[in-house]
């Protein structure tokens, strides 16, 4: 019988494909990979939910990777760069974490950056996406670079190549398209950097690296190694191309965590006819079956044992797990509580503080619930939410 990782059952579950270039055996190799979807402050709130879960069970510093794109690549930016400061104990759990990571990020979901930046790229001089990466560098990364980073995880943060219709990503060794080819040890801004992942369209997207063509390793792209692809690159959000952040996580290790904030897209009794509009109701469609597809891909491939880990998202009945502790006796209806979160849109606008702790509750909570259910039952239930006033 053949295995499973390599059989057309496989290949027909998997929620990524191999590129021309890589083969089709599964080349995985142990170790735990985190996804973090996109979503906004909706998402970025969300994961810092799933963030203070896995810190407290102390499963951050068994993390060997963390694939992001658009708001999560928000909140995994923070972390890597606090990484240094998080005073992790001898059971792993990061003692500052609270003051690091969680006071930088809901000091930026309580500002409006979106509107600002779009403004100011109408009117003013420099474009949309140059106001979002002044606004990241002002409130969170400064001036930092992805060679600030740790070698340990490895953060990778996601964007779409505009030009070659390829995943771009950015890490501390090297940023690379397989099309367009590598540069070794990137010395780009962690705010360009974010900015690019969260481009999201059609507001806030493109953001262009003005690049060295002579910077690309020889001969490390498949057929676009040549200008304007090597010199002006143009990327938008890493949504656009894969809205879980799993491409570079699941082609490398067997163990996949995803924490998905992806939207709920709401019905719409009376849609609109004009073009514009019409139009990007039916791209919202489209967009909403390529991640209920793979969203449904992913836990097939773990039921299928194509890959071991646990799902969990903004719009799961927690329920489901199956767990009857304290912490989810509150939330015996889901469903009736929490859709009003995963309706939020998808902006860097302002969120109320009470609708801040709800949402890293939830994230939180049902983070929790996957991990005890799914990866270890021998992780002790937590005693309460972090904001226990602030209930999902």
């Amino acid at each position: 019988m053949s295995d499973i990782k390599t059989s057309p059952l496989a290949t027909a579950i998997s929620p990524v494909i191999m590129l021309p270039h890589e083969g089709v055996a599964d080349k995985s190799e142990p170790g735990i990979a985190l996804c973090l979807s996109g979503g906004g402050y909706r998402a970025m709130l969300f994961h810092l939910g799933t963030l203070w879960r896995l810190n407290e069970a102390g499963w951050l510093p068994k993390l060997d990777r963390i694939s992001s794109v658009s708001g999560g690549s928000i909140t995994a930016g923070v972390l890597a760069l606090k990484w240094p400061a998080l005073a992790f104990n001898s059971h792993g759990t990061a003692m500052t974490f609270q003051q690091e990571v969680v006071t930088p990020l809901r000091a930026l979901a309580s500002r409006t950056i979106d509107a600002t930046a779009i403004l100011g790229g109408v009117f003013g001089p420099g474009s949309v996406g140059d106001k979002v990466i002044g606004a990241y560098r002002q409130w969170l990364f400064g001036h930092a670079t992805l060679q600030d980073l740790p070698d340990l995880p490895r953060f990778v943060f996601n964007a779409t190549n505009v030009q070659s219709g390829a995943l771009w990503r950015f890490m501390k060794p090297y940023m690379r398209d397989y099309r367009v080819g590598e540069v070794k040890n990137p010395r780009i801004e962690l705010a360009v950097v974010v900015a690019a992942s969260s481009a999201f369209p059609p507001v806030l997207s493109p953001v262009t690296l003005e690049l060295d063509g002579k910077d690309f390793t020889p001969n490390s792209g498949l057929d676009l190694q040549f200008e304007p692809y090597t010199t002006q690159v143009v990327l938008s959000d890493g949504g656009v191309y894969d809205n879980l952040g799993l491409e570079t996580a699941w082609k490398r290790y067997q163990t996949i965590l995803v924490s998905d904030a992806g939207a709920k897209m709401a019905a719409e009794a009376e849609p609109k006819h004009d073009w514009a509009r019409h139009s990007i109701r039916i791209l919202d469609l489209i967009d909403n079956q390529v991640r209920s597809l793979r969203k449904r891909q992913v836990i097939d491939s773990y039921k299928n044992g194509l890959r071991k880990g646990a799902y969990w998202g903004i719009r799961t009945d927690i329920t489901q797990y199956g767990l009857a502790d304290h912490l989810l006796a509150y939330l015996a209806k889901p469903l009736e509580k929490t859709p009003p979160l995963a309706e939020l849109p998808t902006r860097l606008a302002r969120v109320d503080r009470s609708v801040q702790e709800r949402l890293i509750n939830w994230g939180y909570a049902v983070c929790d619930a996957a991990l005890r259910a799914h990866i270890d039952t021998a992780i002790p239930r937590p005693k309460d939410f972090p904001y226990p006033d602030s209930k999902p």
